[in-house]
């Protein structure tokens, strides 16, 4: 019996070691996080919540009343690694090795909180003092945001689940593939239910623009980046004026005072870029190549790259397979 139950413990050791050793998230590609978030969603239309992903995040929601259970201590990220964006051209590419986690730097735990222990890492990809850029990953947990939001910020879900309330109660959940915005002056509520790494881009305009009583969130998802959900605007594209000849089509699916956020989509072919509107943009799908008619600097964008073009770029655009990325645009 003793010799039982010694082979017993013997055999089960290992598998509690892995079921409670931390876990460090990996990046994925965006076009397998997207392929991934889309097949979960399956044919639920627009704004429902798939039944499966509904039920899993209400669970996580009525776990916030029960008492917190301290989170795995996450591995402290290694030194920055230097930046690869370029300055010496009008415009700042980087590809997601730039934000992977080892190049993050630890900002520590969340002074407030009220469930889980949230630690935040960081890294700024380019500020010209209204309109910037980076990464932001969180582990679990959950407070409060009652103080307006200083700025306007749009970010695309890498990894992780969360929902962000609104001043009535009412509740935004979003996961790998989605596109989030906060609106400036928006108060509410921050739930990180599993890690959450996201790339982001800020406004900060002078104004409040929403109106109405009540400031709300917006999600939308990665299914709604769908060909059928877009418009050809090829004469009056929303980032380069006019494609000319090159087949694009596009979703703004945001678009309040200075800031408008959308889907952008092209096949392939080339056109000049006379003078573009200051955009963000991250790269979901293709390869394309933008050249800074300055100094003939050009960099290949691909899928999860992120670039930042300032106002009035002037450039070529080479699409060379058929692309699609997320954008937004600081007015």
């Amino acid at each position: 019996s003793s010799a039982l139950t010694t082979a017993a413990i013997a055999a089960i050791t290992p598998l509690m070691a892995t079921a409670f050793s931390p876990q460090v998230q990996v990046a994925r590609p965006s076009t397998t996080l997207g392929a991934s978030y889309l097949e979960s969603l399956s044919e639920t239309p627009g704004n429902v919540v798939p039944t499966q992903y509904k039920n899993y995040l209400d669970s996580l929601a009525s776990a916030q009343a029960a008492p917190a259970v301290a989170a795995p201590a996450v591995a402290a990220p290694v030194a920055a690694a230097e930046s690869t964006s370029s300055e010496s051209t009008g415009f700042c590419h980087v590809p997601f090795e730039y934000f992977h986690f080892d190049n993050l730097a630890s900002k520590g735990p969340r002074p407030v909180c009220d469930w889980g222990t949230p630690q935040d890492w960081s890294r700024k990809l380019a500020d010209d003092g209204v309109f910037r850029a980076g990464t932001w990953y969180c582990s679990e947990g959950g407070w409060e945001s009652p103080n307006g939001k200083g700025v306007t910020e749009v970010f695309y879900m890498v990894e992780g689940h969360g929902m962000l309330g609104d001043s009535d109660g009412t509740k935004h959940f979003f996961g790998p593939g989605d596109m989030v915005i906060i609106p400036k002056g928006h108060t509410g509520r921050w739930d990180v239910n599993t890690p959450i790494h996201k790339v982001w881009a800020v406004n900060a305009h002078e104004n409040v623009e929403e109106s109405g009583p009540i400031i709300r969130v917006q999600v939308d998802h990665y299914k709604d980046f769908s060909p059928e959900c877009l418009t050809d605007t090829s004469a009056n594209d929303p980032l380069y004026g006019n494609t000319g000849s090159v087949a694009s089509a596009s979703n703004t699916f945001y678009d309040v005072g200075p800031t408008k956020v959308g889907v952008w989509a092209s096949e392939p072919g080339s056109f000049e870029v006379a003078s573009g509107v200051r955009q963000w943009f991250h790269m979901l799908e293709g390869t394309m190549f933008i050249t800074d008619s300055s100094d003939g600097t050009s960099k290949r964008c691909v899928a999860g790259d992120t670039v930042m073009l300032p106002a009035g770029w002037s450039g070529y655009v080479d699409v060379v397979e058929p692309t699609k990325k997320v954008f937004t645009v600081a007015l």
